[in-house]
């Protein structure tokens, strides 16, 4: 794929606060947005989760979904994972419109907030069957290598329900990233590591956008987010209140992502 870089710099050193940034600039294999959301609207009952939601993800960025509790963050991502159907409205997953949930999590990795690995598989058994569905080839090989990345080789053989719960969202990261898709849908994926896997994945994430891949993600950890991503979107009550780079919303040029989101959703 033919790349232009931003100021004619090209990628370079090991900074993951600078990569994602330079993915901006990549000339796209395609003008097809990797998310597209048009007028999404979604009510359970009385309650209004969406309200016109509009958006797209363009491929090679990492973009961000921040919000309070109860804004339609989660309601959000289950209709771009094709796990839930709007209401009124339409958008496209990978050019897969948001109806056709197989082919959605066919075609990218998805680590969903509160789901967890089946109970009665092994992490060995569970990476293996999730290869076999995925008809990937190597499976032995993908398997160990991401055992080896999270540093649970010796619990391969140990039943998901009798692991921690870092452990069980280390198997959840695994399976999302061991077909390695062009897009990741990421629902608090920080959540249960300790600092030092955090990193890990941080630095795994970054390689995947520098090569020119798509990741959506929602977090609560401001600080890692406001590294990472390249662009994003504040929901306040189902509405979108913001979209752009984060000097885009900001109000003054040092307001940090922790500011800017407090402004946004109404705190002091």
């Amino acid at each position: 794929m033919e790349k232009r870089w931003l100021g004619g710099r090209r990628a370079g050193g090991n900074s993951d606060k600078e990569i994602p940034r330079r993915c901006l600039g990549l000339v796209r294999e395609s003008n097809m947005p990797a998310i597209r959301v048009s007028a999404i609207a979604k009510k359970f009952g009385n309650v209004c989760a969406l309200d016109g939601v509009t958006f797209n993800v363009e491929k090679g960025e990492f973009f961000g979904l921040f919000g309070p509790n109860g804004a339609g963050k989660t309601t959000l991502t289950r209709i771009v994972t094709g796990q839930l159907l709007p209401d009124s409205g339409e958008g496209e997953t990978m050019g897969v419109p948001f109806r056709d949930g197989l082919e959605i999590k066919r075609r990218v990795g998805i680590v969903p907030e509160s789901e967890t690995p089946p109970t009665f598989l092994t992490a060995q058994e569970f990476l293996e069957l999730v290869c076999r569905l995925r008809e990937l080839g190597g499976v032995q090989e993908r398997v160990d290598r991401w055992l080896k990345f999270f540093d649970i080789e010796d619990k391969r053989d140990v039943l998901c329900r009798d692991m921690s719960k870092g452990q069980r969202q280390k198997i959840m990261l695994a399976v999302a990233f061991i077909h390695e898709p062009d897009l990741l849908l990421l629902d608090e994926p920080f959540i249960n590591l300790d600092p030092i896997f955090q990193r890990r994945v941080r630095e795994y994430l970054v390689e995947h956008v520098r090569k020119g891949r798509t990741i959506f993600m929602c977090s609560h950890i401001l600080e890692i987010a406001e590294r990472l991503c390249t662009r994003m979107a504040v929901i306040k009550a189902g509405q979108i209140v913001a979209l752009g780079s984060l000097e885009e919303i900001r109000s003054r040029k040092d307001e940090r992502l922790e500011e800017v989101f407090m402004r946004l959703v109404g705190g002091e």
